[in-house]
């Protein structure tokens, strides 16, 4: 069993999906960006300072940690503090492309073997009306997402196109990750059964989600 070092309800749904059977821990990792840092090197210096946080106090245990931003032209959005910057988001990404990087680490205190990559997705939303950004703002899905979007809840009808891993978008790239897991021999969810709990964690986040 693997350590997911986040509490992302995302990021546990997409490993609970695959049968991949883990234990959450958070970080205690600062989050601030460094004087000068680009995104790239923001999501993986962090991704790895989630990781070795978390493994300190696991010695013995394999660790996956991710950070996902969202960046347009420069600019990083975070987590919106307010409605107003909730609306201010939305319009500046209304009818333009945008970035969303992910830098992710496995590691073990234990042991010298490591992996770690980043993941970049481009993402075009669609014109959107003020009428549009209102509801979207009033649904409350916003405040708790990087960019003040979640790509798989109500802001589907927002998205244009997508280039590149739909799953890194949401907040972790599946594909990279598992390829990853399984060259370290930590798991391999062909050979794993999907267990009643995994499944109900799955459920239990698509009922969080609203219909939209």
């Amino acid at each position: 069993m693997i350590i997911l070092a986040s509490a992302s309800p995302r990021r546990q749904e997409l490993l609970a999906l695959l049968g991949i059977r883990f234990e959450m821990i958070s970080s205690r990792a600062d989050e601030n960006f460094f004087a000068g840092e680009s995104p790239e090197e923001h999501v993986l210096r962090l991704a790895r300072a989630k990781a070795e946080d978390v493994a300190a106090q696991n010695p013995a245990r394999w660790v996956l940690a991710a950070d996902t931003v969202v960046e347009i032209e420069g600019k990083i959005l975070g987590k919106p503090k307010d409605r107003l910057e909730a609306e201010e988001m939305l319009r500046l990404l209304s009818q333009r492309e945008h970035r969303v990087l992910t830098g992710y680490c496995i590691l073990n205190a234990s042991s010298p073997q490591r992996k770690e990559g980043r993941v970049t997705t481009w993402v075009k939303f669609k014109i959107l009306s003020a009428e549009e950004i209102q509801w979207y703002v009033d649904t409350g899905e916003p405040f708790d997402k990087a960019g003040g979007y979640a790509v798989q809840g109500r802001a589907a009808f927002m998205v244009q196109e997508v280039r590149g891993s739909y799953t890194n978008v949401v907040g972790l790239p599946l594909c990279e990750v598992v390829e990853d897991l399984r060259e370290l021999g930590i798991v391999d969810f062909l050979a794993t059964e999907i267990t009643e709990e995994q499944c109900l964690i799955a459920k239990n986040e698509k009922r969080k989600k609203p219909n939209g």
